[in-house]
């Protein structure tokens, strides 16, 4: 198959969206696929890349470290021409998602749309947060959806989510897998001496990008009372983003700096390092559909201490791989990191060797083959009119057509975000 990906965050850039299409994409080439990527361009990105198209974009839009693809590109009908794609697969709802279902309409190609992010909760990055945008954001998430053949979800509870929101099309569960044997074996002794941590440390860490959806205030707070409690105790907080300098003011302020440790953005076989140098990975965020790092975590072998959300709780087994929490109770999460840190070596054994195995049961391989076989039918029962070239009226009405969906969904969202701000 050919199979055009498209994205508004890639790499360089660091979060989940960028990994999975990255993860993927490479999955898919091993089996004899090809991929195209359309992604906007970034800074720091690598200067010639085989399998990707740059659209041209708005570098630190808004103040963050995310970039907006303009609308416009003269290099894309060309390059899909030459590429000829049977499958259109969107990473998100709104910029490039729209020119996704500009082309899937336009060459008569199904549209796959995988539903990675609840979109309330990252609305800040772009315009003034409030119930009437939060609300905007899930009905475009949702309008869009249902204008796709699929979507995919990372999680079962992100599935009965998008159902309960009022998504008609068929949904399947395909999760961004592990790459287990690529986190096996760790130097996580490097990692401590070049940070200067004790091999008798007790190391509480985690590793993501530092942004306002991702909780970390609490995450913070919690990890310096425990701190505070364990003198033998050293954080390793790991990754970068908007909120790095306030991070680091929070701990120079409880006088926990020389035990904590921010080496700053980590990408490639570092993450497997940064994370054997960890006993446990803690993670607070509520946001997230899956929350990849916590496999990444688990296949290095370091249970994981979470709250409850739909990102985790298909991940985390209470006492069983690690720590899952129904509150957020400050309290409740110190408890829990001093439970992990009291247990004996064999109980922590059990923990890390539970954690290994959950990892295993979200491997790259396995989600992979589960998206590509969700593929097929789609385009098997697909009469791909668009290897034979539309003539240019053809074209101009498929593309009045695809804008007039887009309309009435920008509308329709906004009416019905406005009709129902007063419930929030």
């Amino acid at each position: 198959m050919n199979i055009v990906m498209l994205t508004n965050t890639y790499l360089p850039h660091v979060g989940g969206v960028a990994h999975s299409v990255a993860a993927f994409s490479e999955e898919y080439r091993k089996r004899g696929h090809k991929v195209l990527v359309i992604a906007p361009e970034f800074a720091e990105q690598v200067a010639r890349e085989e399998h990707v198209l740059r659209i041209h974009a708005i570098q630190n839009f808004n103040g963050s470290d995310f970039s907006i693809a303009l609308p416009f590109s003269l290099a894309l009908n060309e390059r899909l021409d030459d590429f000829k794609p049977d499958i259109i697969h969107s990473h998100h709802p709104f910029l490039l998602g729209l020119t996704a279902l500009r082309i899937a309409r336009e060459r008569e190609l199904p549209l796959v749309f995988t539903h990675h992010t609840l979109y309330e909760h990252y609305t800040h990055n772009v315009m003034a947060s409030s119930p009437v945008v939060k609300r905007f954001a899930i009905e475009i998430a949702t309008r869009y959806a249902n204008l796709a053949n699929l979507v995919l979800a990372p999680s079962l509870s992100v599935v009965r989510l998008l159902h309960e929101r009022g998504v008609r099309t068929p949904i399947a569960e395909v999760p961004t897998g592990v790459h287990v044997e690529e986190y096996c074996g760790g130097d996580g002794r490097g990692i401590r001496n070049q940070l200067h941590i004790p091999d008798s440390a007790f190391v509480v860490g985690h590793l993501g990008r530092f942004g306002q959806e991702k909780n970390l205030p609490f995450l913070c707070e919690a990890v310096a009372r425990f701190m505070h409690d364990r003198e033998n105790t050293h954080f390793l907080l790991a990754g970068s983003g908007p909120l790095e300098d306030d991070l680091r003011d929070f701990f120079t302020q409880q006088g926990l700096l020389q035990r904590v440790h921010m080496p700053g953005k980590v990408l490639g076989t570092s993450r497997r390092d940064m994370y054997a140098a960890m006993d446990t990975f803690v993670f607070s965020s509520t946001t997230e559909t899956q929350g990849l790092v916590l496999s990444e975590a688990m296949a290095s072998g370091v249970p994981v201490i979470a709250l409850e959300a739909n990102g985790t709780r298909e991940m985390v087994k209470d006492r069983i791989n690690g720590r899952l929490l129904n509150n957020t109770d400050l309290e409740h999460f110190v408890s829990a990191i001093h439970w992990l840190h009291d247990l004996p070596p064999g109980g922590r054994r059990e923990l890390i060797y539970q954690a290994v195995n959950t990892a295993r049961d979200f491997s790259m391989r396995s989600c992979a083959q589960r998206a590509l076989d969700l593929y097929q039918p789609l385009v098997k029962n697909n009469t791909q009119p668009s290897r034979i070239h539309p003539n240019q009226w053809g074209r101009i009405c498929k593309l009045m057509g695809a804008q007039w969906e887009i309309i009435e969904g920008l509308t329709g969202a906004a009416g019905a975000a406005l009709r129902q701000a007063p419930e929030q």
